[in-house]
């Protein structure tokens, strides 16, 4: 109970913004009148290139377009994502360094003991982007072409099949072991890669008999025959994979699991300056063009884009994967 009030205060719950309208957002008087004064640099703990660098950049050009300074990209890799989150927790409390994260910062508390910052305590969430769900693959080989025949084969042969994953505690690695605990416990061995593109050839080869991976990955593999796909993540299908069924439609209870993007600065950001900046991405994200190019990466935009929904979603998540991360004794090096 002091955990959640604590991220409830942490995380700012009295923060609130609405979308901006045409030209560029208004800014709230006082703290914000003159932001940004300098060129916001928009930190992505991963590598450029990559399925949450494109987005990151996508947003950013789009914002540098309707804010009076430029908004910059810095890729900072390090230690998973704890070296470009560093640089957002110790980092002017101005608004002009913002994280641009994952799924991956609300597992932190549960995965290290010690960090260089307080994943719950040090930032505010401004913003959820939006969602990608997860797809299950399967080795074609595999004498199971629907869920409910994979969970049964599963049941019947404890410890004999791997499931691969993009490393300890990725979003890959957590959504295959709620799916295992919610089919009630099912024994599979974990086999982590260094990245699901590196995990892909041995499914396919039938070193490795499924995968849970993020749809943008994982769709053209069953699109090309490589590998079979038997579930997606999200509540109802998916537009872009209407023939595929859920997890719940396959037998598996109250399942749900994204990887997912959003925008943080440091705690103590005025809270003017939060709006002001949620305001800007909201305008972003009602573009068209935008929204086009994001569902073409998988990406469910979403439904709240206020600071509290971000806060909302931030604990749900961090109390759902913590629990997950305990019960399967996850742990990384």
């Amino acid at each position: 109970m002091l955990r959640r009030r604590q991220l409830a205060l942490a995380l700012g719950l009295g923060a609130s913004a609405a979308a901006a309208g045409a030209g560029r957002p208004a800014l709230a008087q006082g703290a914000a009148a003159n932001w940004p004064s300098q060129p916001v640099r928009l930190i992505v703990p991963f590598a450029a290139g990559g399925p949450t660098d494109i987005p990151a950049r996508l947003i950013a050009d789009e914002l540098s377009k309707i804010l009076p300074q430029r908004v910059i990209v810095e890729n900072r890799t390090g230690s998973g994502v704890v070296v470009g989150t560093e640089v957002v927790a110790k980092a002017p409390k101005d608004g002009h360094t913002v994280l641009y994260t994952t799924i991956a910062h609300s597992v932190l508390p549960a995965l290290f003991q010690r960090l260089p910052f307080d994943p719950v305590a040090d930032f505010t969430p401004v913003v959820l982007v939006g969602q990608i769900p997860m797809i299950l693959l399967v080795n074609k080989d595999v004498p199971a072409r629907t869920l409910p025949e994979l969970i049964r084969l599963l049941r019947e042969n404890p410890g004999k099949y791997d499931y691969a994953s993009s490393g300890n505690g990725g979003a890959v690695h957590l959504a295959t072991e709620l799916f295992l605990a919610r089919a009630g416990g099912l024994k599979v061995n974990h086999i982590p890669y260094r990245g699901s593109s590196a995990a892909m050839p041995d499914v396919i080869n039938g070193r490795v008999a499924m995968i849970v991976d993020v749809a943008a990955g994982a769709l053209p593999y069953a699109q090309r025959g490589e590998l079979r796909a038997l579930a997606i993540s999200t509540r109802e299908r998916a537009p872009f994979a209407p023939d595929l069924p859920t997890f719940v439609e396959g037998g598996v209870p109250d399942y749900e699991a994204y990887t997912w993007h959003m925008m943080l600065v440091p705690a103590g950001t005025p809270q003017p300056v939060v709006q002001a900046l949620n305001a800007a991405v909201n305008r972003v994200l009602q573009q068209e063009h935008v929204r086009r190019r994001l569902t073409e990466m998988t990406m469910q935009l979403a439904s709240d884009t206020t600071p509290e929904g971000a806060v909302r979603w931030m604990r749900a998540e961090m109390d759902k994967w913590g629990a997950i991360i305990r019960q399967a004794g996850i742990t990384v090096n």
